[in-house]
């Protein structure tokens, strides 16, 4: 590291509060940060402060939420934490992602405990403790030499006052050891055609008025913002004007950290820390992949069938996966989103005319499953390269369960409480469980992979780790069948056998993971599933060859 602080604990903290607007892009900015920090050689780990009193993000509905995002730990969390672990290359856990649900619980449980010996247990001191508490302990061994702690919601939100006092506390607690960036709002007002600075200084007043100062402000625009407006920005705000820093909207998020670099807020950052420094950063491999990304040599149409289609943040992972991946394979990646509920047996030729590849997307619930039955027939019986990630998984073994070994009434018990032939079962462990949340098959187990097979080649190795998230699997009672057939479980788990990919080998490229490998691709390490499936996809076009034209013989 390039860093020396000269104190006993070198860890720094810094603080990512919003104003104004939601969906400013909190998460991003602060993953770009940690981008520029940790092309510095320094060690940095991001955080999540959710205002939410669910336990853990996983129990709200993607439409109200977005992608619930899975750590190696089993953490079901917010999808920010997928940018930070696509930015930094690094895992994340548990104690990246903290919901105001937690924060009581614990307190709760403490008081069950007796540990506050009968004292009245409110939101100041208590509360706030734990809230510092759980910023501290990623802190804690000087792991890392800052913590960014992303708050959720924006200044103002009465269910955000408790972080914000806990940053003012901290803030008077460790003065040399903390700072707080304020993302706000800048507007273009076309019929006045001027950016309006009053959006942020009222936004910074409200900071004020809970006794928090920002030191920097980052103010989200769609125009340049000149001298004079930075200028008013800092006189009105307290800020420096070196600390008033731009962010523009950027064609990609990945050009975020670049347009953070312009703006120097890496640097301003150190210095208002007294963090000494030089200008050594090493940010190469994500120029490579910026490189790749921009410049494709080609593209491919990949249908994603999905019931969420609608909020596209649903499927935020496997969208920046095939990013990732199409960079790798110097192409570009047209999403095409089908909702499963629109597929039937009589449009499939229509929906999946143009397309060079079939995505079935993970989820819950019996909504849509004829429809991602249906486009999976397609993909099967077409020899279009295929790929099913969780839930898709299980509907390709249903799917080739009735149509190819011929069991009619083959489903998923998770769908049909009783059926005739329960390809799909509800794991041993999860009968007879009444909580849901938190209580699936949940985080990082390891895989058997078969050598000679598709997954084999595509890791280039016989054993993975992958990140579940699920209830029901493969019935093991039905494998011998399946493998007669034609379908091959290639991916076992080592100690109970559980199957974790299905291929089909006499097909062009037929794919199905139980496990969600979304989750672990970033941008200089893109997931080695996603990356064969893309390359199997460009195959295709480079092949001149369409669905039409590449039906197998009857």
């Amino acid at each position: 590291m390039h860093a020396t602080t000269g104190k006993a604990s070198a860890t720094k903290y810094i603080f990512v509060t919003g104003g104004v607007s939601s969906s400013l892009g909190k998460g991003i900015i602060s993953a770009s940060l940690a981008k520029l920090l940790q092309a510095r050689g320094m060690k940095v780990t991001i955080q999540k402060l959710d205002p939410y009193i669910n336990i853990d993000p996983g129990t709200l509905n993607p439409y109200e939420h977005g992608e619930c995002y899975v750590t190696d730990d089993g953490a079901e969390t917010d999808l920010d934490l997928g940018h930070y672990e696509r930015f930094l290359n690094v895992t994340t856990s548990q104690a990246n992602n903290i919901t105001t649900g937690r924060i009581y619980q614990s307190v709760i449980d403490k008081e069950r405990r007796g540990e506050y010996l009968g004292r009245t247990v409110q939101v100041i001191p208590h509360i706030t403790d734990e809230i510092k508490r759980c910023v501290q302990i990623l802190g804690e061994g000087d792991r890392y030499d800052f913590v960014i702690t992303e708050i959720g919601g924006t200044v103002g939100d009465i269910e955000s006052l408790p972080y914000i006092e806990a940053v003012r506390q901290m803030r008077w607690e460790q003065p040399e050891d903390t700072l707080v960036i304020h993302l706000t709002l800048v507007p273009y007002l076309k019929a006045a055609g001027e950016l309006k600075t009053k959006p942020t200084q009222h936004s910074v007043k409200q900071l004020l008025e809970f006794g928090v100062q920002p030191d920097i402000l980052v103010c989200r625009t769609e125009h340049n913002l000149s001298k004079s407006i930075r200028n008013k920005l800092a006189r009105f705000c307290n800020v420096g004007v070196e600390a008033v820093i731009q962010s523009i909207d950027a064609n990609t998020i990945y050009d975020v950290p670049l347009l953070m670099q312009e703006e120097r807020l890496d640097e301003v950052v150190l210095n208002k820390l007294g963090v000494q420094h030089d200008n050594r950063i090493d940010l190469n491999d994500w120029l490579t992949f910026l490189d790749k990304h921009k410049n494709p040599k080609g593209s491919i149409n990949i249908a994603l069938v999905g019931k969420y289609v609608e909020l596209k943040d649903s499927y935020k992972s496997i969208v920046e996966a095939f990013t990732h991946a199409g960079a790798a394979c110097s192409v570009k990646v047209n999403l095409l989103w089908i909702h499963s509920e629109q597929v039937q047996a009589a449009n499939t030729s229509e929906l999946f005319d143009d397309v060079h590849g079939i995505l079935v997307a993970p989820g819950f619930g019996s909504r849509g499953i004829d429809g991602k039955i249906e486009a999976i027939r397609h993909a099967r019986e077409n020899n279009v390269p295929f790929f099913g990630i969780c839930l898709g998984m299980q509907c390709a073994v249903i799917e080739f369960a009735r149509n190819v070994i011929g069991l009619e009434e083959a489903h998923s018990t998770e769908i049909k409480d009783y059926t005739a032939d329960p390809v799909i079962d509800l794991m041993a462990e999860q009968k007879g469980l009444a909580d849901m949340g938190g209580t699936m098959r949940l985080g990082a187990y390891p895989c058997n992979i078969a050598a000679g097979s598709l997954a084999a080649s595509a890791y280039g190795a016989e054993t993975t780790e992958e990140r579940h998230r699920h209830r029901y699997e493969f019935n093991d009672a039905y494998r011998k069948r399946f493998a007669e057939a034609g379908m091959i479980p290639t991916g076992t788990h080592p100690d109970s056998n559980l199957v974790e990919i299905v291929e089909i080998p006499d097909h062009v490229w037929f794919v199905g993971a139980q496990f969600h490998p979304e989750y672990k691709s970033t941008a200089v390490n893109p997931h080695p599933l996603f990356k064969s499936f893309v390359q199997a996809a460009k195959a295709q076009v480079l092949a001149g060859s369409t669905p039409k034209s590449n039906e197998k013989e009857a």
